[in-house]
């Protein structure tokens, strides 16, 4: 039987990123909670935990986690029909989101769904290629991705499209490509990626130049309102999705430097297929609002 009191104490040690500041959230001394992770790793006969800072869920422990945050949601559920109409704690979704989501039309979608259902959002942000990770690892229990296969013990729902172009500012593009945007001029002007598991460029230079041009002067800037910020600064030239460089476009604070080159990104959103009023709720209203915000 696992003793969810040693599990909850090994989740916090994750979430908040210390011993210590899991123990001020469970209002007990540090030795406590070294203890009762102590405890749980005899009882499941390994490590669940790194000792590093932060201290990291080993592959064991993500299991662990994963169970214990689904068994945590199902309670939830259940106190609302137990209260009989008291007042009741919010129930907490993490969720995986893409960082041009964030900054383009996920707050839209999911504001009055939160406030509806009395939803706290715990969200964490990746690379759209990477976000499904998250859901693998039970640190979420929805993410968007841009995977298109479903994950075991998951269900799957197409949300809508989303277009990507190259943009640069008027002035970049007089200091960088005077005789044309082309492969001698992008190996030497700076360009933008979110992290390195950002492929999006990569993907304009193969259907543009069928090749990858080294070397590649890269910003990373992981923050799509900082992202789309460094490009305005005129300090490079970026993949930005529509919704952003549209009106950027109109105002002239922008150009289009392949207008006949455009990339279409499905996004898809994958949840636990689970039990869960919660899950259930959420996940129906919120795909209905992405996609008419994505016009699918």
């Amino acid at each position: 039987m696992i003793d969810y009191k040693l599990l909850e104490a090994l989740a916090l040690v994750i979430e908040e990123g210390g011993f210590e500041k899991a123990a001020h959230k469970l209002h007990i001394t540090q030795s406590a909670v070294s203890q009762r992770v102590k405890m749980i790793e005899e009882s499941a006969g390994q490590i669940l935990v790194t000792r590093t800072l932060p201290p990291m869920a080993t592959e064991a422990g993500l299991k662990l986690l994963a169970h214990y945050r689904k068994v945590k949601l199902l309670e939830e559920d259940l106190i609302p029909d137990i209260s009989r109409g008291s007042a009741f704690f919010p129930t907490t979704l993490a969720i995986g989101v893409n960082a041009d989501s964030l900054a383009t039309w996920f707050l839209e979608a999911v504001a009055t769904i939160a406030g509806e259902h009395n939803l706290i959002l715990d969200v964490h942000v990746d690379d759209q290629e990477q976000t499904q990770k998250l859901l693998q690892n039970g640190q979420v229990c929805g993410c968007i991705s841009t995977h298109p296969k479903q994950l075991q013990g998951c269900r799957i729902e197409q949300l809508g499209t989303v277009e990507y172009g190259l943009y640069c500012t008027p002035l970049f593009s007089q200091k960088w490509f005077q005789e044309g945007f082309g492969l001698e001029s992008i190996r030497l002007a700076p360009t933008i990626r979110f992290n390195r598991q950002d492929n999006l460029n990569k993907s304009f230079f193969h259907r543009l130049f069928r090749t990858e041009p080294t070397p590649l002067p890269t910003f990373y800037i992981p923050s799509s309102e900082k992202f789309v910020e460094c490009i305005l600064r005129s300090l490079c030239y970026g993949v930005i999705p529509a919704q952003q460089s549209k009106p950027l476009c109109w105002s002239g604070l922008l150009i289009d430097l392949a207008p006949a080159c455009k990339i279409e990104v499905d996004l898809y959103y994958h949840c636990w297929n689970l039990k869960s009023k919660t899950i259930e709720i959420f996940t129906g209203e919120f795909i209905a609002k992405a996609r008419q915000l994505l016009l699918l």
